[in-house]
């Protein structure tokens, strides 16, 4: 059996990830690392965008892992780390193998630790208790060691590693001139310490004689033995217990189970596993590692002891944009620059929510309240991040803290703030290469006012010609999402950051409306155009909120 395992603590932002869910993870994990034990992996909940792999490549760190959904899985319980055993070991041997460990079932593997197959105590019982005819020792092909180990033998004559692989297993209980009439060539022959009946049992081609009480093989039986071809095996048990034992020498594998075996994965849900547990009556299941060997057996007892994940959310408060299965996972902390949102929490938990224009902000003022040095490579990060949330400081969002911030983290990365950030932009755009649902789910998220629930997205371009260029791309998709999400409208904004200006594409009955309504436009108005806003958090979510809010007290 292993020792303890350290579970990781994930940290992981939003669903649809931008550079700032992405890279403030890393950084946390990085800072959660140097300041306490634990070990805190960073994840993302789902594809890395243009512009934030620029940033992991220009900074040389490696793609978080993705993690789409975290509920319960296999490797979050303690599997039993049951050895598996070779299919040739004897009955005997699994018996006391199972007996010893307290199992209910052995796994069988290959040299290679692909699973073959599983036997059990019930399998066993009945190998026991089942009448079989007196050629299953051959017909399970039993090799001499077997044979050997369940009667405590030794091999006078004969190589151990042979199978018995045809004749009968019989007890030469009769005179010789009887044995003659029922002894077949290649036969396994148990006898006691008379040379006549050992002789008779070697002259009649009997592939092995079993010599029972320990009875001395003569020099003439056993130089007789050698040019018949003939194995002798001496057993200290007597003629009654050595019949009764020797159909445990069978190999397990004549009697286990090949086909059909359930099996789980070690990434399957437990959720998932229940369902098929309870519509079957075996006690124990093998589980299967990342390659498809064998790594262990659960039970539906271990389902009992399974640990929540845990998790740090970043970026994010808001069960519409956390990751799958969110409501089955243990949140440890929450570091946020959004509004609070719907997220509940089983207990206590710590959570850090500032009005800054960036989550990596946030984390950057940890690091100087534990007085951690920032390393190059995670202040590039955290810098890029900054950038990006607050349009090179052309956001409301943005605050003297980001700016603070992002040019003191400038200077230990080793970057000119805005030369980098056209860079970071530039590479991040190139939308007439991108599919509509890639530029529709580059920063897409929900939302939701009493009962009315909509979707806004969001891409920022250097050129309004970029921009123009997808419209017409996008709206037809927009149509889609209305549907795939069972949203009541969407709304996707079209942000020139050089013209500080958004389009806002409207989809849904009422979305116009609503739009309408929240920018007090004039009625009427088709192309929804914003002057000065650029901000999703702070200029559009607020004034629509406040909008269906007035509907809602009519």
């Amino acid at each position: 059996m292993e020792g303890a395992r350290e579970y990781p603590v994930n940290v992981i932002g939003h669903i649809n990830p931008d550079t700032d869910s992405i890279c403030s993870a890393i950084a946390y994990a990085d800072l959660k690392k140097k300041t306490g034990a634990g070990n805190y992996v960073a994840k993302r909940a789902g594809q890395i965008n243009n512009e934030t792999r620029f940033v992991l490549k220009r900074f040389q760190v490696p793609d978080p892992e993705y993690m789409g959904d975290v509920r319960a899985q296999v490797l979050d319980i303690d599997v039993g780390r049951v050895k598996g055993v070779k299919e040739s070991i004897s009955l005997k041997n699994a018996w006391e193998l199972m007996r010893t460990d307290g199992l209910q079932t052995l796994p069988v593997i290959n040299d290679a630790s692909e699973l073959m197959g599983l036997i059990t105590i019930e399998d066993i019982a009945k190998s026991y208790m089942e009448v079989y005819d007196s050629e299953i020792i051959a017909k399970a092909k039993t090799p001499f060691v077997n044979v050997i180990e369940t009667l405590s033998g030794e091999m006078i004559r004969g190589n151990e590693e042979e199978k018995v692989t045809s004749g009968k297993c019989l007890i030469a209980a009769a005179n010789p001139d009887l044995m003659e009439s029922y002894i077949d060539p290649g036969d396994l022959v148990i006898l006691g310490n008379r040379y006549e009946s050992q002789l008779c049992a070697i002259e009649m081609d009997a592939k092995c004689i079993v010599v029972c009480d320990g009875a001395r093989v003569s020099y003439t039986i056993s130089k007789l033995a050698e040019e018949k071809g003939c194995s002798i095996i001496k057993t200290p048990y007597d003629t009654f217990t050595a019949s009764r034992l020797i159909n445990q020498s069978i190999p397990i594998g004549y009697f286990m189970k090949r086909d059909g075996l359930i099996t789980f994965g070690l990434g399957e849900y437990l959720d998932d596993i229940r369902k098929i547990m309870a519509k079957k009556r075996y006690r124990d299941f093998p589980v299967l590692d990342w390659n498809g060997k064998y790594y262990g057996m659960i039970s539906r007892r271990r389902l009992l002891g399974a640990r929540k994940k845990q998790l740090i959310l970043v970026d994010h408060n808001e069960t519409t944009q956390a990751v799958d299965g969110i409501k089955e996972a243990e949140i440890l902390e929450i570091i946020d620059h959004h509004r609070i949102g719907s997220l509940e929490t089983l207990q206590p938990v710590f959570f850090r929510n500032q009005p800054l224009g960036c989550t990596a902000t946030i984390i950057y003022q940890m690091y100087k309240e534990h007085q951690i040095e920032i390393p190059e490579k995670i202040a590039g990060l955290l810098c890029s991040a900054i950038l990006s949330d607050t349009l090179i400081f052309r956001s409301p969002t943005c605050t003297q803290t980001d700016r603070e911030a992002a040019e003191e983290l400038a200077k230990i990365a080793g970057i000119e703030a805005e030369e980098y950030a056209k860079e970071m932009f530039s590479a991040g755009s190139n939308l007439a290469a991108k599919s509509s649902e890639e530029i529709f789910y580059q920063d897409f998220k929900k939302f939701a006012v009493g009962e009315t629930t909509f979707g806004v997205g969001q891409i920022n371009s250097m050129t309004e010609r970029e921009l123009e260029a997808i419209k017409d791309r996008l709206l037809p998709y927009m149509k889609k999402a209305l549907v795939d999400h069972g949203v009541d409208m969407i709304f996707f904004m079209l942000t020139d950051i050089m013209q500080a200006s958004t389009e806002l594409l409207c989809a849904g009955n009422g979305a116009v409306d609503l739009a309408i309504k929240s920018f007090h436009l004039e009625k009427g108005t088709e192309r929804v155009v914003l002057k000065d806003v650029v901000s999703r958090k702070k200029q559009l979510i607020p004034p629509m909120m406040q909008a269906l809010q007035e509907n809602f007290s009519k």
